[in-house]
């Protein structure tokens, strides 16, 4: 299973596809060169327990890293993959 990503200079989002159809997302927007902001995490139903928003949470998480800047995690759902994890919250 693959995380994928798509940006523009504003905004983001990173997406699972699962025989073509995008079956979770979550939404970012970018807060300055240095940081961005989780705003939303959506799975659809059918993919509860699946892990895919964790899955997603980790790619930010390396994407961040890769960038180094830092995560805002606004959307309730990524700020508990953030409390329950504390390996990902070098990127706070």
């Amino acid at each position: 299973m693959e995380v994928k990503l798509n940006i523009n200079e504003k905004n983001g989002i990173f997406y699972i596809e699962v025989d073509g159809k995008t079956e979770a997302k979550m939404t970012f927007v970018f807060a300055g060169d240095e940081k961005i902001i989780i705003d939303h995490t959506e799975v659809n139903p059918g993919n509860n327990g699946k892990g895919y928003g964790k899955m997603m949470v980790q790619k930010a998480v390396e994407f961040a890293l890769e960038k180094n800047i830092k995560i805002i995690p606004l959307c309730p759902f990524a700020k508990s993959v953030f409390d329950k994890t504390p390996e990902f919250r070098t990127v706070l």
